[in-house]
């Protein structure tokens, strides 16, 4: 918590809150009083044009959720969007992201890399998702639950193979956790482990495999991306980027995908 977050908090007239139960303790901690209004996921849209009107009449509102960022696979995209669309000035405020914090210690992403938050709960949904970015350069950043964590590194060891993947677990908090491990070593540790808890972010290392992908592999890459909404033209720019092969070669097979 930054000393100008905890000072915005004190200053504004009402602060929306992904779950008011939460930064209630924040600010008992913090000494701060200002009212608290709940904004929630499944509430956005409603909730969003009150607070809207509040900030028309003139009242500062201050954003916050409880355990990342606001509008980062938190509530907040929707009213972000909405006060830049009523040319209200939006000011973030850095403070503790597992994002950043977790890229910064891994060690896996020099050249840069790609967030895609949560995958799919459904697991064929979420196999989607990642064979679509089987062959991407770059290092991602995934968010998961502990519920579901098992699952992914099973998917992503099925798909993806053993890369190295750099885990942390309830970052900038008391029982935080950093460890960077192959897939099935991790998978491996978190299973005999009795529990697993707290909020997870990973960064898994990217393809280094190129070479010797053959017709049927992009064309069922391309089939993922086109059930995923993506258009023709930009998943055959994803897959010819990814690959760094002959656009032309991707695109005949693009037709085909489209077509069926």
């Amino acid at each position: 918590m930054t000393i100008r977050a905890a000072r915005v908090l004190a200053e504004v007239d009402l602060i929306a809150a992904e779950d008011t139960r939460h930064t209630r303790k924040l600010l008992s901690h913090l000494g701060i009083a200002t009212p608290l209004q709940s904004y929630y996921r499944g509430q956005e849209a409603k909730q969003g044009q009150r607070l809207i009107a509040e900030l028309e009449n003139g009242k500062k509102i201050a954003l916050v959720s409880d355990a990342g960022t606001p509008a980062i696979s938190d509530p907040g995209t929707r009213l972000v969007r909405l006060c830049h669309d009523h040319g209200i000035r939006v000011i973030p405020l850095p403070g503790p992201s597992a994002v950043t914090t977790l890229v910064s210690g891994s060690g896996l992403a020099e050249d840069g890399y790609a967030f895609l938050g949560f995958l799919p709960s459904k697991a064929g949904q979420r196999r989607k998702v990642l064979l679509s970015h089987v062959y991407d350069i770059l290092p991602f950043v995934l968010y998961e639950s502990p519920r579901r964590i098992l699952d992914t590194l099973a998917d992503i060891l099925t798909i993806l193979g053993d890369r190295m993947i750099c885990l942390g677990r309830e970052l900038t908090k008391i029982h935080e956790e950093v460890v960077l491990k192959t897939a099935s070593e991790l998978q491996d540790e978190l299973t005999a482990r009795p529990a697993i808890k707290g909020e997870i972010v990973m960064i898994i290392a990217g393809s280094k495999v190129t070479a010797g992908v053959g017709k049927d592999d992009i064309h069922e890459l391309l089939t993922s991306l086109h059930q995923q909404g993506l258009s023709m033209k930009d998943a055959v720019q994803k897959i010819s980027n990814d690959l760094g092969g002959k656009r032309s070669a991707v695109y005949k097979i693009g037709l085909q995908v489209w077509k069926e």
